[in-house]
């Protein structure tokens, strides 16, 4: 372990709800929960002020709108906070080359690699700048942990939050373990932690006290040297700047589930594609095609079949996913379906158009074919949920606030706006239509010639002619 606390790790605050609360001046300071909004969803973040109420990441969705009813239910909008984390990766690459990110909010980087810190007083520099550079460009926080080693850095992190900094001194880290419970270290989970607490250690110093023999005899010999050493305050991994993608895959999870063969068959053509446009997006292609299956019983099933040569064809993933498919009893129900890739590679094998097989449009009848057409193009009432960003041809850029019975309710701000007011529409009104999200901060020239979002006090929404309730 170094001398210096050189190894700095990042974690940005309640990230997907931060994003949310700066996109939404409506919703700053006030409960923010993000993720399915289905009754089988679950929590992704929440923001500080859900925290409150107990609400916390991985819970169920209805357990959370029990605890904080009245929070704002939000789904996720991942291309939003994937451009905001390149923006804050691009910030941490300024500082070292040595950068590895562990998440889209959270990433380890040794500043020592890059010049940027060689003792105490040039790394809280190094951190504080940092920190002040993300808000800047972002309009965000982040916790700054500053330590010796990668798990002492994360474990400073921790005690930063929210929208901190701490730093931790060398040859002070062991009284600063000592105190805290095992848990606390990487790798002790719910299992490993109940385990120890039956053999009466709870706390890092009894973990040390216990010895190493002792901890090999109960963990294994693996983690048994690794849990003993990380006691002593003792972490040699280094950061390593590319932590390569093993696969690529896509997954959803139902609210109610589905018992027709011919739906869930569509669904993993669905599937397929979104996991095909992922793989494109980063630039890769894969040999091996895998098909999951949660079935009404929780029983989860995984099928998998491996290609000649690495492909992002689309035809082709599609075509092994539907072989896979039929080798599963989707008898009962099917509650979550995912399909991925792995066995990547960063090209494609031109010839495995070979391996689709041919289409089932072009093996059926022409009537059949006609039929299909008929089908695809029948209206489809609109959906839409609520975070989601839209454009009014008249008022502007808002997002969804809530939907139901025929109408969508809408609220007109942007993240350089006041909160805004609130409009009900119906579904299908012509003016109202998807957008992109608005960036959190904006270019001073842009945002003084951008219209107005918010409205007068005495304004009021209508639907039909008619008037409303504000929310």
């Amino acid at each position: 372990m170094r001398n210096a606390p050189t190894i700095l790790h990042l974690d940005m605050d309640a990230f997907f709800a931060s994003v949310e609360q700066a996109s939404k001046p409506s919703l700053r300071g006030k409960a923010v929960v993000v993720g399915g909004l289905g009754p089988r969803g679950v929590v992704a973040t929440a923001s500080y002020e859900a925290r409150v109420f107990g609400v916390h990441s991985a819970m169920p969705m209805a357990q959370a709108r029990r605890l904080a009813p009245n929070a704002a239910y939000l789904v996720p909008r991942f291309s939003l906070y994937r451009a905001i984390s390149e923006q804050v990766m691009a910030l941490l690459r300024e500082l070292s080359p040595l950068v590895e990110p562990l998440s889209l909010d959270e990433a380890f980087v040794d500043l020592e690699a890059g010049g940027a810190a060689w003792d105490e007083e040039s790394a809280r520099r190094a951190g504080q700048k940092l920190r002040a550079d993300i808000r800047a460009v972002t309009g965000l926080t982040g916790s700054v942990g500053l330590a010796a080693s990668k798990m002492l850095a994360k474990i400073a992190s921790e005690q930063a939050k929210p929208d901190g900094l701490v730093l931790i001194e060398p040859g002070t880290e062991r009284a600063l373990l000592a105190p805290m419970t095992v848990r606390t270290l990487p790798g002790v989970g719910p299992a490993t932690g109940d385990h120890l607490r039956r053999a009466g250690i709870t706390t890092v110093e009894e973990l040390a006290e216990a010895g190493e023999d002792e901890l090999v005899r109960l963990l294994g010999k693996a983690h048994g040297h690794a849990l003993y050493a990380m006691a002593l305050a003792r972490d040699e991994r280094p950061v390593v700047a590319e932590r390569e993608t093993k696969s690529v895959s896509v997954e959803d999870t139902y609210d109610v589930d589905i018992h027709d063969r011919l739906r869930v068959g569509l669904e993993v053509q669905r599937l397929a594609d979104r996991c095909v446009r992922r793989l494109r997006e980063a630039g890769l292609s894969g040999r091996t095609i895998v098909l999951k299956v949660r079935r009404y019983d929780f029983s989860t099933l995984t099928r998998s079949e491996t290609l000649r040569g690495p492909t992002d064809d689309p035809a082709v993933i599609r075509e092994a996913a539907a072989r896979l498919l039929d080798s599963v009893d989707t008898t009962g129900g099917v509650r979550l379906l995912g399909v991925g890739v792995s066995g990547l590679a960063d090209y494609t094998q031109e010839d495995l158009f070979a391996q689709a097989l041919p289409s089932r449009a072009a093996e059926a009848p022409e009537e059949t074919v006609a039929e299909a057409v008929v089908e695809r193009v029948e209206p489809v009432e609109r959906q839409w949920r609520a975070g989601q960003d839209v454009r009014h041809a008249e008022f502007g850029h808002g997002w969804v606030q809530g939907s139901g019975l025929g109408r969508v309710t809408v609220r007109f701000e942007t993240p350089q706006s006041e909160p805004g007011r609130v409009r009900t529409f119906f579904v299908d009104d012509p003016a109202l239509e998807g957008a992109d999200p608005l960036p959190l901060v904006a270019d001073p020239a842009v945002q003084a010639s951008s219209e107005p979002a918010s409205l007068p006090k005495s304004w009021s929404g209508t639907v039909g002619g008619e008037a409303t309730s504000r929310p």
